[in-house]
Order: structure tokens, then sequence, then C-alpha cells
């Protein structure tokens, strides 16, 4: 269904249940043979993951870190997942490649260019997107939606913990909230749905490009979803 998407994945969800580390290696590993699942049914493949395993804004707060290096250190905990998952992928045969929004780490990271990007999907390779927008002020939502602009993407998948999907409310307080199945962006702006951060519904609105919501609970819902099965929520511009 889709010959290139974006994966956004939750820095949190790497953590498992496993409280001591920031990286749980069973779940790693079946991520990313996800991913290899993926790339080998001749999908193109590109990966952005958040860094709420290493780091949250909210504990700046409470520590009186400033925003805007508070904003950094979660870029470089970006880049740490995603090198994480980029050499757990070419312990299964994957080549990849990470590019950084921040500066690059010689023999490690290299600096985030569209380009560079597009030749790497060219040949084959998952490109790990790190570091953001490379600007303070931006979630990993708006960079997931940048990137996905400049790569020309089809679809961003976003995996969910413990929901199917979109709904009108939160399901897990509210027993009686609304399942959606299809939404367009217009309507997702409209009615304050929590999908992804508004500026960045704002940025895709009216590009041609998908954003399918569902569960992660089921890892097997990855590859589902990129072949065509019609589960979780669809969201697309309106009229597609």
């Amino acid at each position: 269904m889709y010959k290139r998407i974006l994966l956004k994945l939750s820095g949190e969800a790497l953590k498992g249940s496993d409280t001591k580390h920031i990286l749980d290696v069973d779940y790693l590993q079946s991520i990313v043979k996800v991913i290899k699942k993926i790339h080998d049914d001749g999908i193109e493949v590109c990966v952005v993951i958040g860094a709420g395993n290493i780091w949250r804004g909210k504990v700046a707060d409470r520590i009186g870190i400033d925003r805007v290096p508070a904003d950094y250190m979660g870029m470089l905990g970006t880049v740490i997942n995603a090198v994480a998952t980029s050499s757990a992928l070419a312990k299964i045969g994957v080549e990849s490649v990470v590019l950084s929004a921040v500066p690059e780490i010689e023999g490690v990271t290299h600096a985030y260019d569209k380009n560079l990007a597009k030749s790497a999907l060219n040949c084959n390779k998952v490109v790990f997107l790190a570091g953001g927008t490379g600007k303070p002020f931006f979630t990993t939502d708006t960079a997931a939606t940048l990137r996905a602009i400049e790569l020309d993407c089809d679809a961003i998948l976003m995996a969910k913990n413990g929901v199917d999907g979109v709904y009108s409310d939160d399901p897990r307080v509210n027993p009686k909230a609304e399942f959606l199945k299809d939404l367009t962006y217009d309507e997702i702006l409209e009615r304050n749905l929590a999908v992804m951060d508004r500026s960045a519904v704002e940025l895709i609105k009216d590009k041609d490009i998908d954003i399918r919501v569902f569960n992660m609970a089921n890892l097997d819902n990855f590859e589902k979803v990129v072949l065509g099965e019609d589960i979780g929520t669809t969201c697309h511009r309106k009229g597609k």
C-alpha cells in the first residue's frame, strides 16, 4: 500500500517495563525485527524516535532547567535511541544510517540533509532521523511531520500503547469514548483530538500523506498496516 513510510516510535516504549535501564533489550530486538520485516517487503523506511525513556521536559521544570537547554537535552536523547536502534538493526543484517539535526558525531551520525536521506533510502538503507528539528520549542511530532514531507513519505505510522487508534476522548479514562476509524486533518483540528501536536497537524493538513494510528501491543500490526490491512485509524487530508 505504501512505498515509503516514516515510523514514529515512542522513546518511552523502548524502556519497556524495566524501570532500571533506558532500553529494554527484548523490546529493542522485537522492534528491529519489525523494521526488518517491513524493509524486506520492499518498503522504504524512515524512523523518528522520541526520548521519553531518557529525558522528559517535566523533569526539567522540577529541577529548574530552562526550556531551551532542556529541549536540546531531549534532542540528544533521540540521538542515543537512534544509534542504539540502528546498531541493533545492523546485528540482523539491515543497513541503516543515522542522520541528526544536531551536530554530527564523527563515525556515528551524519548531519541531516534531505538529499543524503533520499539517497540512502534509494540505496535500500533504513534512515534514522534524530535530533528533532534541531531547534528548541518543537516536539518529535513536528519533526516527524516535517521529515515526512521533505522525504516524500506516503504515510506516518504512529503506534500507540494501550489504544487501538484515535478516540473522541481517552478510552482509558472515559469508557464511553467513541472510536474514530477515519478522520481528516481538518476534523482533528476542529475537534482538538490528541493525535499529535496541533502545529504538526497544521503542517501536514494539505499534504497527501496519511497518518496511521494503531495499537503497538501486537507488533505484527506494523506490517499489516503497510501492506494495506485496514486496522486502527487513518488520518488524511480533506477530499482524499
